[in-house]
């Protein structure tokens, strides 16, 4: 399977219109005559970034926007709703399953990093050997994994010594950012400078604001652009008037009323994708109330999301399962709880809680800044709660406090109940499934279930493909929506708005960019 940008670039734009989505401008994939600006390009973030550039060392999701300037992938997954499994040829020019435990990566050649070392088999055996490592912050993998080099440009990736299918790695191919084998075996390295292979290369950080530079010896040819200025601007209005004074190029995460003012302005462009995010309510499963699925149960039945749609406007997308309709195995769930007054107090009662009574004070934990409206739908998910019984208290944080309160701990985390969304460079579910709701990779919910132990395990074993998307949509899913470790409000919309004149940029649905053939025209 061989990569042709230009095809793959208008393939997306038909994909988006298929989809009922506004399209990008053609015009925007058309870039090849367009003469170089000297003008670099400025984008404002709605989330910070880490401050530590090992990529296996976070899930922040602006640090794995800023990455897709700057690293290399063996594929790239547009995830388009009308074919979701699709990759795209990058650092790997083909790959294959050989066995249940082998998959081959054939590399690209003539690929160099930033620092001028040459890319090759050796960088793939690092980055899968190290980040694959269960002590990894970032915990994406569903196990170790054993690299062997073949050539300087083929490798295998091996799981028969883990014993689990090594077609895992198919679409997991699309979102590790390959390291070279130099940093990682530094160590330091890999945590003070990012060093990819990518259009773009770090320059310096200046406060808020990562100064990227063009990389000239880039395998697709030097960017049109000379760099890029990646900016933290935590408010979503600030960033929405920093585009329209100039100040801005392109800015992320617009709500509804903003897309408003952005559209009666004038001389700007809109980009809307169904993303790969789903918005959840996420429980603490590890402590009480909420360690009793019923409990959870009903409050998922107190909740009627068709307002929070409403809220949302254009940045929502209803979704009735616990992954994105842009990822491998999404169903509508049948027995995906609805909201149901009556359903509610059923499970309430069950509980030992009858309308609520001897629940003690609830926490709803939720940030201000990065995601769209979450304080006012928040409200709303208080309110209805409260309808129903439950003592709850909404506390609003700064995305930073609230980021600081996210993960679950030993006895579990703070508050009962905290907002926050998931988003994943890749068609692969286990990206959310296994990382949130397997006890051995709980993060957020902290759930330990010995049945949804069993069914995740089970998906991950099947070796079939079409096996697997059976277990995830008769098994998975219908297991996941009884228990409820946490509550599917919304597949996220993602809405970047950009000066008119910028030319070849092309958005994925989690958010990552390709400015390779970007310019201001």
């Amino acid at each position: 399977m061989k990569f042709d940008r230009r095809q793959f670039l208008r393939a997306s734009t038909m994909a988006g219109i298929a989809a009922g989505l506004p399209a990008l401008n053609p015009r925007f994939f058309v870039s090849d005559a367009l003469a170089a600006s000297g003008k670099p390009l400025t984008f404002l973030s709605a989330e910070n970034l880490t401050g530590n550039w090992d990529p296996s060392s976070h899930t922040t999701l602006a640090q794995i926007n800023l990455e897709s300037f700057v690293f290399g992938y063996l594929t790239r997954a547009p995830m388009r709703p009308d074919n979701p499994d699709e990759l795209v040829m990058e650092l790997a020019t083909d790959m294959k399953i050989v066995d249940e435990h082998t998959i081959e990566f054939q590399l690209r050649q003539g690929v160099t990093f930033h620092d001028g070392k040459p890319f090759g088999a050796e960088d793939v055996k690092a980055t899968y050997e190290y980040a694959s490592q269960p002590d990894r912050p970032a915990q994406w993998y569903p196990g170790p994994c054993k690299v062997e080099i073949v050539d300087d440009h083929k490798v295998r990736v091996k799981t028969d010594e883990y014993n689990y299918p090594a077609s895992l790695f198919w679409f997991l191919s699309a979102f590790l950012p390959i390291m070279s084998a130099k940093d990682v075996a530094d160590g330091t390295a890999l945590s003070a400078r990012p060093n990819g292979t990518g259009a773009f290369k770090f320059g310096r950080q200046e406060g808020n604001t990562t100064v990227l530079e063009a990389f000239d010896d880039f395998y697709l040819g030097k960017p049109k652009l000379p760099g890029i200025n990646f900016s933290f601007v935590g408010d979503a209005t600030t960033r929405t008037l920093a585009l329209l004074s100039g100040e801005a190029d392109l800015i992320e995460r617009l709500e509804a009323e903003q897309v408003d003012t952005i559209e009666a302005k004038g001389g700007f462009a809109l980009n809307k994708a169904v993303s790969v995010e789903n918005k959840y309510l996420w429980f603490r499963c590890s402590k009480p109330p909420f360690n009793d699925w019923r409990l959870r149960r009903a409050a998922c039945h107190a909740i009627d999301r068709s307002v929070i749609l409403d809220i949302l406007g254009v940045s929502g997308h209803p979704s009735n399962a616990f992954i994105s309709p842009v990822k491998f195995g999404y169903v509508d769930t049948p027995n995906y709880p609805d909201y149901d007054p009556d359903q509610c107090q059923r499970f309430l009662e069950e509980a030992g809680f009858p309308k609520g009574e001897g629940l003690p004070e609830l926490e709803y934990i939720t940030s201000v800044g990065f995601y769209p409206k979450t304080k006012e739908y928040g409200e709303v998910i208080t309110a209805m709660l409260q309808e129903q019984g439950f003592p709850v208290t909404l506390n609003v944080m700064e995305v930073a406090a609230w980021n600081e309160r996210l993960y679950d701990r030993p006895g579990g985390g703070p508050g009962h109940m905290i907002d926050c969304g998931w988003s994943t460079g890749s068609p692969e579910p286990d990206l959310v499934l296994r990382t949130h709701f397997h006890s051995s990779s709980k993060r957020i919910c902290g759930i330990e279930d010995p049945d949804i132990d069993a069914v995740l395990d089970k998906e991950r074993n099947a070796v079939d493909p079409a096996e697997r998307k059976r277990i995830i949509q008769e098994e998975v899913m219908p297991l996941l929506a009884e228990r409820t470790p946490a509550f599917s409000l919304f597949t996220s919309v993602f809405i970047h708005a950009m000066r008119e004149d910028l030319k070849g940029m092309y958005i994925y649905p989690n958010g990552m960019m390709d400015a390779n053939q970007a310019d201001f025209s």
